[in-house]
């Protein structure tokens, strides 16, 4: 069974084709389907609905069609036009086409990555400004003019060292 679907493989447009141009066959593919019950079954398969579709008749068209077209066109010309929400509900409604999958999973990653961004406090944009680096020079300075006990203790320190030089 699996070395005769090996050999079967591809065949359905073979027996298309030898059921419709029997001469372009080549010989290979003819004596494959005299050897193998499958591929006969399938060609007669195929010949019994070639020869029901011979038998088919198409029916005959209504001699007034033309003029009911017609009709329905200049009616639906004269008909008002449909608002913008109505032609959306109707879009939705009637259109098999229309996949609102993909849309649908775009709407949730975008709110997903809306809601996570407001979350963790992205929503802003601004940065903080880094603070100004002073020089050491003014740093020193700075820190010297708040304590002033520090300069007290230097200048008595100072004082003391001018009075003991002087004797």
């Amino acid at each position: 069974m699996a070395e005769t679907m090996k050999k079967c493989t591809g065949m359905e447009a073979k027996l298309a084709e030898m059921l419709l141009a029997p001469e372009t066959v080549p010989a290979k593919v003819q004596t494959h389907v005299d050897g193998c019950a499958e591929c006969q079954r399938e060609l007669e398969e195929l010949r019994a609905t070639m020869a029901l579709m011979d038998e088919w008749k198409a029916p005959e068209p209504n001699p007034y069609f033309m003029t009911q077209f017609e009709a329905r066109m200049s009616e639906e010309r004269r008909a008002p036009r449909a608002g913008w929400l109505e032609r959306l509900h109707a879009r939705w409604t009637y259109n098999p086409h229309l996949q609102s999958r993909p849309l649908a999973a775009l709407a949730l990653t975008v709110m997903m990555l809306l809601g996570g961004g407001a979350y963790l406090g992205l929503s802003s944009w601004e940065q903080p400004k880094a603070p100004a680096k002073d020089a050491a020079v003014v740093h020193d300075l700075q820190t010297l003019e708040n304590n002033a006990q520090l300069l007290d203790q230097l200048e008595s320190i100072t004082d003391n060292d001018n009075s003991s030089v002087m004797n």
